[in-house]
């Protein structure tokens, strides 16, 4: 890859990175996208702050292949001892906030995008969408952009993976639990006790194994991370309210999870959200035969991205380490933008061409 090529894009994420998008908060760099994109002749769409565009060559009877990564960030956490918003390049490193969560993924996905978007004889459509509140799993960010989007074979979402394969991830429910008893005087065991009866079912969630497991990640997992009872020492508490985190697997849908656990616990069960479903792709999928040619490793991703609010087979793969996300003074090496633009481009080549 030629310099001036990396550094066009690295320019790109240093204007990204010196521009604050906080989630909800990314009008201007949606701007600052929507621009680079007209100014390099590509025609862009825009839904509140996500910015989306088609290859120029455009074909509905051809499908269509999503590319997709984020541009907000998380808010910088106190440990930081460089000014987040200061992006710059010291022993091959670019820091600042939102350089390795997402934005080298985003500026590579854009740059393989730019390199096929004028040609004629692709097998597949192109569709890259830059998205909003990834971060905080919004409703106005990928999840409102999808039906503007049109049908979608699979998708490419860029995430910091040190460009190895993530094939699948899990979903997440977070359940609040209320068991309703009755007060009554500590002294003279009165009433009926919300807390005792909480136990029971508590312990189910602790104990209670799915009966099917994943090939990636095992069984499915619940944890009770909070419990909330009582009013004072001599009251009998008449309500026990508990949290349950549960890690979905591919191996299930949260709606089936979800009706599993109300068959087997007395208490109310009432679900935040359905929405952050688990993701997978076949092994055997081309692109996935792709990235294994060019060396790359398959794995079960831990954490959550917007593969979990698609409904169709999604890949998460980019250049930068999940474990630099979120963390003081974040960087990506510009070697890994370099990298990520290179694989993005070799592994779509395999299956476009």
């Amino acid at each position: 890859m030629k310099d001036v090529v990396l550094d066009k894009f690295t320019g790109l994420l240093k204007n990204l990175i010196a521009t604050p998008s906080f989630s909800r908060e990314e009008d201007k760099t949606a701007g600052i996208l929507d621009a680079f994109l007209q100014e390099h002749g590509i025609a862009t769409s825009r839904n509140h702050n996500n910015v989306w565009a088609r290859n120029k060559h455009f074909d509905a009877s051809k499908p269509t292949i999503l590319l997709n990564s984020h541009h907000d960030t998380v808010k910088p956490n106190a440990g930081y001892t460089r000014d987040p918003f200061y992006p710059h390049i010291e022993d091959g490193k670019l820091f600042g906030l939102g350089s390795n969560d997402a934005g080298g993924c985003l500026v590579a996905l854009i740059a393989a995008f730019m390199y096929f978007y004028e040609r004629n004889d692709l097998t597949y459509n192109l569709c890259l969408a830059a998205t909003a509140e990834e971060e905080i799993s919004g409703k106005n960010g990928l999840e409102l952009l999808v039906p503007d989007l049109g049908p979608l074979e699979f998708a490419i979402v860029g995430e910091p993976t040190l460009t190895n394969l993530a094939i699948a991830e899990r979903g997440l429910l977070v359940l609040d639990c209320t068991v309703h008893g009755k007060a009554g005087h500590a002294a003279r065991e009165e009433g009926e006790n919300a807390i005792y009866k909480a136990i029971k079912d508590i312990e189910w969630f602790r104990t209670f194994r799915f009966p099917k497991e994943s090939e990636m990640f095992g069984p499915l997992k619940m944890s009770v991370t909070v419990i909330n009872a009582g009013s004072q020492h001599n009251v009998v508490p008449a309500i026990c309210n508990f949290t349950v985190d549960v890690r979905v697997t591919d191996t299930y849908q949260n709606e089936e999870v979800l009706d599993i656990i109300r068959q087997h616990v007395a208490c109310e069960v009432t679900a935040r959200s359905t929405r952050l479903k688990p993701s997978s792709i076949d092994k055997d999928h081309p692109i996935v035969r792709a990235g294994v040619a060019l060396g790359k490793t398959t794995y079960g991703s831990p954490t959550t991205s917007d593969q979990a609010l698609l409904s169709i087979p999604s890949v998460k793969i980019g250049p930068g380490d999940s474990a630099r996300s979120h963390t003081a003074d974040e960087f990506i090496y510009v070697n890994e933008i370099k990298e990520g633009i290179e694989v993005y481009i070799k592994l779509l080549e395999e299956v476009i061409l």
